[in-house]
């Protein structure tokens, strides 16, 4: 069980859940069966995050580069995550779990799309966990289609380019509503962001794990909680700044 202090935990965490195909490899199993484990994973780390109360979880499933893989593969994750859609969406939903896809969902299906947003549109008013599921998502694809609005909103006379800002450009992104993440976890033993939240991760605190991402369990959450409740998080000022106003 995660035993975390409310006032160490992180409002917002985000996860690269890499390590699914590896984990089936070392078992002589197909990927197939390290993705359905995936989701197993998954499940467990999204309902310690509502126990403990955390505001967002934004997990990496499939990226803008993930659909490069094998056509059997892409196919098989595509049918994974309909079908956790069709079995998973109520149960989030009973737990006041406000789900949301981020990414150019444009290249997925039409019933898949349509899934999507019955799931969003289902849970849209629960104020619990605010869950993101990365799909088709790349972080520079991300700043770009926001530089694109900006662009637009420019050319239209609703804003000066001159009033562009890190704040304008914040609110164009995918999740405007919600803090930065404080903390990053990528588990498999790759120590790289992978083009995941390029611009929000820029204060996260990053934390990986040799873990395969079916082996990430309660005990390594709290593992990784317990590092990130240690952290200085000082945003550019100095650790005398940051003592004196903690004390304050």
């Amino acid at each position: 069980m995660v035993k975390t202090e409310t006032a160490a935990l992180p409002r917002h965490i985000a996860i690269i859940m890499d390590g699914n195909g590896r984990w089936a490899k070392r078992r002589l199993l197909p990927r197939q069966a390290g993705h359905r484990a995936g989701l197993t994973a998954a499940r467990r780390i999204i309902e310690s995050c509502v126990r403990l109360h955390i505001s967002a979880l934004t997990l990496f499933a499939f990226s803008s580069e993930n659909w490069q893989r094998p056509q059997w593969e892409v196919g098989n994750l595509m049918g994974l995550l309909m079908k956790a859609l069709e079995d998973e969406v109520r149960e989030l939903h009973a737990n006041n779990v406000r789900l949301r896809f981020i990414g150019a969902l444009d290249a997925f299906s039409p019933d898949l799309r349509h899934g999507m947003h019955r799931a969003a549109e289902l849970t849209a008013l629960n104020a619990g966990l605010a869950l993101n599921i990365a799909a088709s998502y790349g972080g520079r694809w991300d700043i770009v289609q926001a530089a694109h609005k900006l662009a637009a909103a420019a050319v239209s006379g609703h804003i000066r380019p001159d009033e562009i800002d890190e704040v304008c450009l914040s609110q164009a992104l995918v999740l405007p509503e919600l803090p930065d993440p404080d903390l990053f976890i990528r588990t498999g033993g790759e120590q790289r962001i992978s083009n995941f939240l390029l611009w929000n991760l820029a204060y996260t605190e990053l934390y990986f794990t040799d873990s395969l991402w079916p082996d990430f369990d309660e005990p390594a959450l709290q593992t990784a909680l317990d590092w990130y409740a240690v952290r200085q998080r000082r945003f550019g000022r100095t650790p005398e700044q940051v003592k004196e106003e903690a004390g304050a």
